[in-house]
């Protein structure tokens, strides 16, 4: 939009007929919010545009357009308010009557409901009206009505928090989403894919309507393969599931096939909605889904994305599961529509990330890939897994041996250390297990784990961790000196996406220093 309005600047009229379409509906609706009159409102935001496109030339910073333009419709409303006033027309039903028609029946029964909706918004506080506005209405991201209003998006998050609990204690309807969704957006069935049980079960405490389905892989563990569901490619991930994390490998295949099942069933769902966050397990779960999806015909069936990497007053966000129930009501609502950008970047990440050669996925990671804004960092931080050129040794192993250098002893206060740091990765207790099993193992172990019988398996408590102390072993001292190289030594066996390094001489590592394999 930049483009456009500095294309518009220098006189091309083409760009500013982007720039109205673009603007039109949020204007309309700031507009209407002081007139109360549509006609009147459309009017005023001709004549803005009309002002606009005069003075544009003398606008310094294109940035600043929002607000500017703001400024104007605001001053044409005034201008109208001081002439004759004319019969008012509801906002949302003129722009309805422009979009569709209904059946008498249809029409009684959305009457009654939209009554009910704009009694409870005209009770609301004038900010909070026209957030609900822009934002449920009309369909504008967080960012662009923030520019718009000259306001933060994390006030205007509130303000919209604030809307949904008045409107959700004045309205005679559980969730007063399911009001919007279903007088502006169509939708009555709605398929929220979540990362986590943990997720899956707030989500169904009354915070959102619909179903909930739990995506239940470890797609940043052991091989990957562009498709899964082919019966070898299963066969050998359920096997390696099992030996590392010991996950069954009859439970695994079980799990894969009902929840794939849902996800074929996607169509009679009018909305499905992703949930999840900034790190490796989950964009790798992201991108996998994208893939798939960018290879289905969708349909009438919406795609939106809610994905986060940070909440306020969280100083560490490690998860959408660490946010209460009320944390994660200020979120319902909030995601957005997939388009063909995201679609194609999460294919195109799923594709390289498979590949048995990474740097098909490296060279991808110098593109734009800011469709996906936290992919990025989640697939650089994936390939620093790599066995390093210094000493073979991967991130997670390296920050391992550097943690119990510092004193930390306790395979617990290790999970959780690394995990802060590393936090990035989305590592789970099992998938660390496995990672500090390895370390310890013969021959030339890296650590000594005094103490400790046995690692805890899959679905049972980490109670032989409860007198465990770890210690460096002095060939672990000579590797973290850069003095001996772990992978040559010890040879290697392990899955890294969709290559597979075996063997003493693995073919790619790991550069720190310029952030490349090689």
């Amino acid at each position: 939009m930049l483009q456009y309005i500095e294309e518009a600047g220098r006189g091309d009229r083409q760009a500013f007929e982007q720039i109205v379409r673009h603007f039109t509906p949020m204007a309309n609706a700031v507009a209407y919010e002081k007139l109360h009159d549509y006609q009147l409102a459309e009017d005023a935001v001709q004549e803005a545009f009309t002002e606009a496109f005069l003075h544009l030339n003398k606008l310094r910073e294109v940035e600043a357009f929002p607000g500017w333009f703001k400024a104007i419709v605001a001053r044409q409303c005034y201008r109208i308010l001081r002439r004759k006033q004319h019969p008012a027309l509801p906002y949302d039903e003129a722009v309805e009557s422009r979009e569709s028609s209904f059946n008498v029946t249809d029409i009684i029964e959305k009457k009654e409901a939209r009554r009910l909706l704009h009694e409870s918004i005209d009770a609301l506080t004038s900010n909070m009206r026209i957030a609900v506005q822009l934002y449920y209405f009309q369909g504008y991201s967080l960012q662009e009505i923030a520019d718009f209003l000259g306001t933060s998006v994390p006030v205007l998050k509130k303000r919209l928090f604030d809307a949904r609990r008045k409107l959700k204690g004045a309205l005679p309807v559980a969730d007063v989403l399911s009001v919007f969704n279903h007088l502006y957006e169509g939708g009555k069935g709605v398929l929220h894919i979540v990362n986590g049980d943990v997720v899956g079960e707030k989500l169904r405490q009354g915070i959102v309507q619909g179903d909930v389905l739990v995506w239940r892989e470890v797609y940043s563990h052991g091989p990957v393969f562009l498709e899964p569901w082919e019966q070898n490619n299963r066969l050998v991930r359920a096997h390696y599931l099992e030996q590392t994390l010991g996950i069954p490998q009859k439970e695994f295949i079980q799990i894969s096939k009902e929840q794939e099942k849902i996800l074929a069933d996607f169509h009679k769902y009018d909305e499905v909605v992703l949930w999840f966050e900034h790190d490796l397990f989950d964009q790798t779960m992201l991108c996998y889904l994208l893939h798939w999806f960018s290879k289905q015909k969708k349909g009438s069936t919406k795609l939106s994305l809610l994905c986060i990497g940070e909440y306020p007053g969280i100083e560490l966000f490690r998860g959408l599961g660490q946010l209460s129930v009320e944390q994660m009501e200020t979120l319902s609502g909030t995601w957005k529509l997939i388009g063909d950008k995201e679609l194609k970047v999460g294919q195109e990440l799923w594709e390289a990330y498979v590949s048995p050669n990474p740097e098909s996925l490296q060279q991808l990671l110098t593109k734009d890939t800011s469709a996906l804004p936290f992919a990025h960092d989640a697939f650089i931080a994936h390939l620093s897994r790599f066995p390093s050129i210094y000493n073979g040794l991967g991130i997670v192993e390296q920050i391992t041996l550097r943690m119990v250098q510092e004193g930390i002893k306790s395979p617990y206060e290790l999970f959780k250390n690394v995990g802060d740091k590393l936090h990035i990765l989305g590592m789970g207790d099992l998938q660390y297990w496995h990672i500090l099993r390895q370390m310890a193992q013969d021959p030339y172990p890296l650590l000594q784990t005094r103490g400790l019988k046995e690692f805890p398996g899959y679905n049972e408590p980490a109670m032989p961790f409860q007198d465990c102390e770890v210690v460096l072993t002095a060939f672990g001292e000579n590797v973290m000196s850069g003095k001996e190289d772990w992978a040559e030594k010890k040879g290697i066996d392990e899955w890294y996406g969709g290559v597979h390094l075996q063997g003493v001489a693995p073919r790619w590592r790991w550069n720190s220093s310029s952030q490349t394999i090689q």
